[in-house]
């Protein structure tokens, strides 16, 4: 492991199934330990080479890109809570920089597994990616988009939508005046067009124009 960081710009250490129940049941001879501990290996050498740069300039680098994971969704049953928790768990916990969700696709019979007819359908994996973008990027609680209450995500709508219609209080909001936090959770509003209304409105007050001319999706927004 430690040869390919020296080569590759990422490492991966998949997890294969979200939950350690779902491992169990599909897996029974594989042990959760048995990726947790590689990737911590992967996240302690990648942090030892950077510090080691800092002080010796010829040191090599060592997977710059970090690492990622994978598992699989629909195999086990698992809600998008239960995925979305486990990638957060991942995030926090190894510094992972990607973790990517592979729609099972039934090629076999099996008790275990759902029937031939089962495969996940696209638009939930886009809709995993769009929460996993909205958590690293957007400044969102798992918590949020996630819980007892809200267990699976939506198909018809984006998760940012569906926040935004579940906490109307919030709207309308005045992007003249409002913090960068909450522009960044309007519907049809994404990071570059925050930042352009940020430095926009320091030299005017913004109208509908000036939004449409900056690229948000007027719409949406």
């Amino acid at each position: 492991m430690r040869e390919a960081g020296l080569y590759a710009d990422r490492l991966s250490v998949n997890i294969e199934i979200p939950t350690k129940a779902g491992l169990k049941l599909l897996a029974p001879d594989k042990k959760h330990e048995d990726f947790i501990k590689p990737m911590e290996k992967v996240k302690n050498e990648i942090i030892q080479y950077k510090q080691e740069s800092k002080l010796i300039r010829s040191t090599p680098k060592y997977a710059p890109a970090g690492q990622s994971t994978q598992m699989i969704i629909g195999a086990s049953g698992e809600s998008d809570r239960d995925i979305m928790y486990s990638a957060n768990f991942f995030y926090k916990k190894y510094n992972m920089k990607r973790v990517y969700y592979s729609g099972y696709v039934p090629v076999t019979t099996d008790s275990r597994l759902p029937g031939l007819g089962s495969q996940v359908p696209l638009l939930r994996e886009n809709r995993l990616y769009q929460t996993d973008w909205l958590l690293r990027f957007y400044g969102f609680d798992v918590r949020e988009l996630l819980n007892e209450h809200n267990l699976n995500l939506d198909l018809e709508i984006d998760p940012k939508l569906s926040w935004a219609l579940s906490n109307r209080h919030l709207f309308p909001v005045d992007v003249n005046r409002v913090e960068k936090q909450l522009l960044l959770r309007v519907p049809g509003i994404g990071q570059k067009s925050v930042n352009k209304i940020l430095q926009a409105r320091k030299i005017r007050k913004l109208n509908w124009e000036h939004l449409k001319n900056i690229g948000i999706a007027i719409n949406r927004a």
